[in-house]
């Protein structure tokens, strides 16, 4: 199994429904996104899949996101955009935007440098 990993970011605002405390208030961040892709085979160049493509495809997906309040967004309409459900979106948006045979391994959001959670679809 080969593995590419892939880093971008974006900025944006969310509010934490039914929580206590603090970031029941809206509040932002500068999430950090980063995505491991995987397939069992490379493509006519000996790769995963283009660095190029991959970081186009997630800075498509994440432009859904940038500078928004995550929480209009109908994705999160009766989700919460805590950091776990937006590394879900991620994973579940940009796997329809690769390559055939190639998967999404994993999605790690930080919405801090000291705080971020993994899905693994």
């Amino acid at each position: 199994m080969f593995e590419l990993t892939v880093t971008t970011g974006f900025a944006a605002a969310h509010r934490l429904r039914e929580y206590e405390g603090a970031c029941e208030n809206l509040h932002g961040h500068n999430w950090k996104v980063e995505v491991v892709l995987q397939s069992e085979r490379l493509n006519n160049l000996g790769m995963v899949m283009d660095f190029n493509q991959a970081k186009a495809a997630l800075g498509e997906m994440l432009d859904e996101f940038d500078h928004k309040f995550l929480n209009e967004l109908d994705r999160f309409s009766e989700v919460t955009p805590t950091t776990e459900n937006i590394a879900k979106a991620v994973a579940e948006e940009l796997d329809g935007r690769l390559p055939e045979g190639v998967g999404v391994k994993s999605v790690t959001s930080w919405e801090s440098d000291r705080c971020g959670a993994t899905y693994v679809p």
